[in-house]
């Protein structure tokens, strides 16, 4: 037995198998302590506790997001010790003059210089002496830290010392080294992300150590990059486990859209607090620039676009008379008004009102919202705006709209992509609500909506696969490469990724191995990554790799000049056993459950109820109408139809003409 678990904002959302068939369960999040809703929705579904968790965690995030981390000291070569204080010296915000930079996660007290160097070649200038941890190990106790970074000049290239001081410190302080967490070169973010880590590490292992004396079965945790990775080292590098919800969401859309025949898709995640969008030309993107809190997190991650935009994003008038939609959220507690609780203006409010969420078909009927709940809290805003209650919450939808249609162009055409030739994968309990629109107005051509769009992240945590990532900066100028070179650097990566990777208790068969390097112009500060394999091809072939990808990220290329490589990286795979599910329920003639009054861009209009359940595959629906479901509801709007596929995805599209 195994189970997905994705624990998010609002909802902690499970998908399990059992005979080969998939049960679902959705259940509130319980902010307070996240592992009680995990457990009491095993027992709901009547699990064992024998049953295998793959889990989608939120608790190094939020431990992040809302400053709750350990007391964390860091440990820096001498004179560096502003190291986290100086940064990069950019402005978050250009032209806003009370901007201010992110408060350390380190304050400047707890910030120790250690009396070492290391040169860039990696040589030793000044050895480090015993007498000087012992010295710093009494500070650090007289300091009563609870976690300790260690980030020493040029460590990626000699861990020497790194080393010295975590076998003189370990065990009394849970400790991250730079040279483990990231042993990449640019110390800034290499220090941020051994901090982060630092920071969240007590957390995260009081977390995981909390489930596992309450599951008698494996547990996984789900990293930011899109695979597994067991709860031992996930409590040793949480960083890596930051964005591992959305990450779920976006592996799991991918597989299902490429089992349906569609490999180039943008994903839309939108739950309660936030939408997440991320876009695959064919694979998943990585990224090593990811940011939370303000601070760089330099371990991949996929590459996604966060915006506070969710279904309990509070709407609001602001100073100048505009109408405002996040990025503030009502979260599980209190919720939108419509849950009985909360008082603000929700996005949730707005759908409902405007019939587009049905009172009585939310949760599958579990939870039956309060509509004149949800009018007096819309009626504020109507109020000062001066418009109708259904034109206050369809401008409410209208504008969180407008920030997901901005999320999803930074994402495709500023980066060269153009959206038509994508298909919209949406999901999360409101993901499926909002997409339509979005796909009209940016021309993607078709929306695809998973069976179980609400719970799509926590199936992605059934399909990911199992993965581990290793890097090394090598900064090699592009006369000093050769393939063998190259091979070689490549095979002593993947001696140390095997060990850790065994040390698991991992097996090789079936193991894929992935070789990537970041490459650039000599003189520029960015790297792109660089898929190679210097088994199959020459080095110059990705070189020109290379060129063509720098061309189609920023429109130009520069084949006479050379090229450097930065890092090597490696990641081995274990794809995750492949699953079926060809969708054979549902009724060819299914017939609507109800008749509603629905409001659409030009008004009220009757509109049929149906219910995904009885959707046969190769059923088709033409607009307008409503496919209610447990976990979201979906929208044919006028001038739209739909088809129910083979694995029971909707695939939504504009009729021509």
């Amino acid at each position: 037995m195994i189970v997905g678990v994705d624990i998010g904002g609002t909802f902690t959302d499970f998908v399990a198998i059992r005979d080969g068939h998939l049960i679902v369960h959705k259940r509130p999040s319980t902010p307070d302590d996240p592992s009680r809703a995990l457990l009491d929705g095993l027992t709901n579904m009547g699990l064992p506790t024998s049953t295998t968790v793959i889990h989608g965690s939120t608790v190094a995030t939020n431990a992040v997001l809302e400053g709750k981390g350990a007391r964390t000291a860091l440990l820096v070569t001498a004179g560096f010790r502003d190291l986290l204080v100086i940064g990069r010296q950019n402005r978050p915000a250009l032209y806003d003059w009370d901007a201010l930079p992110s408060a350390p996660l380190v304050p400047p007290e707890l910030t120790f210089e250690v009396h070492e160097r290391v040169d860039a070649h990696g040589r030793i200038l000044h050895p480090l002496a015993p007498a000087e941890i012992d010295h710093l190990a009494d500070r650090l106790t007289a300091a009563a830290v609870e976690s300790v970074a260690v980030c020493l000049l040029f460590s990626f290239l000699t861990p020497t010392h790194e080393q010295q001081i975590a076998s003189r410190l370990r065990g009394r302080w849970p400790l991250s080294l730079s040279s483990e967490v990231l042993p990449e070169f640019r110390e800034f973010e290499r220090a941020s992300t051994t901090v982060l880590n630092a920071y969240v590490m007590p957390v995260m292992a009081r977390y995981l150590h909390r489930l596992a004396e309450a599951l008698a079965g494996d547990l996984r945790i789900m990293q930011s990059s899109g695979g597994s990775i067991s709860a031992g080292l996930a409590a040793r590098h949480p960083v890596r486990t930051i964005l591992s919800g959305p990450a779920g969401g976006v592996a799991g859309a991918f597989a299902l859209a490429r089992q349906a025949g569609f490999d180039h898709i943008i994903t839309l995640d939108m739950g309660g607090t936030s939408a997440d969008v991320s876009l695959c030309p064919g694979r998943l993107q990585y990224t090593t620039e990811y940011h939370i809190a303000g601070w760089p997190m330099g371990v991949p991650v996929i590459d996604i676009h966060t915006v506070g935009a969710g279904g309990g994003s509070i709407a609001r008038v602001d100073e100048g008379g505009a109408l405002r939609v996040g990025p503030e959220s009502a979260g599980a507690d209190p919720g939108p008004a419509c849950y009985g609780r909360g008082q603000d203006p929700t996005v949730t409010d707005a759908n409902l009102l405007l019939g587009r969420v049905q009172p009585d078909h939310f949760l599958g009927g579990r939870m039956r919202l309060d509509v004149e709940r949800a009018r007096a809290a819309v009626a504020r805003l109507r109020r000062t705006l001066g418009a109708s209650v259904e034109h206050t919450a369809l401008g409410i939808v209208r504008v969180a709209n407008a920030t997901m249609e901005r999320a999803i162009r930074v994402i495709s055409i500023e980066r060269g992509f153009d959206p038509r030739r994508f298909t919209l994968v949406a999901f999360g309990g409101a993901g499926p609500l909002h997409a339509p629109a979005l796909a009209e107005v940016l021309g993607i051509p078709r929306v695809l909506v998973p069976r179980h769009p609400g719970l799509t992240s926590a199936l992605g945590l059934l399909l990911a696969d199992v993965v581990k990532d290793h890097s090394r900066t090598v900064m090699w100028h592009q006369s000093q490469v050769t393939s063998e070179r190259l091979m070689a650097a490549y095979r002593a990566l993947e001696a140390e990724i095997w060990e850790a990777w065994r040390a698991e208790g991992l097996g090789s068969t079936d193991v894929r191995i992935e070789r990537a390097a970041d490459l650039r112009y000599v003189g520029q500060s960015y790297e792109l990554t660089i898929e190679y394999d210097p088994e199959a091809e020459p080095w110059t072939a990705a070189i020109e790799r290379f060129h063509a990808a720098h061309h189609a990220r920023f429109q130009h290329a520069h084949p006479d000049r050379p090229v450097e490589v930065v890092t090597l990286r490696v990641r081995l795979r274990l794809p995750a056993p492949s699953l079926d599910l060809a969708w054979s329920g549902g009724t060819s003639a299914p017939q609507p459950i109800a008749i509603r009054p629905v409001w659409w861009d030009e008004g009220w209009r009757d509109t049929p109820l149906f219910q995904r359940d009885d959707l046969a595959r190769g059923v088709r629906l033409t607009g307008p109408a409503l496919v209610v479901q447990l976990d979201s509801t979906v929208p044919i709007p006028p001038g739209w139809s739909a088809r129910v596929d083979d694995w029971g995805n909707l695939i939504l599209s504009a009729s021509e003409g």
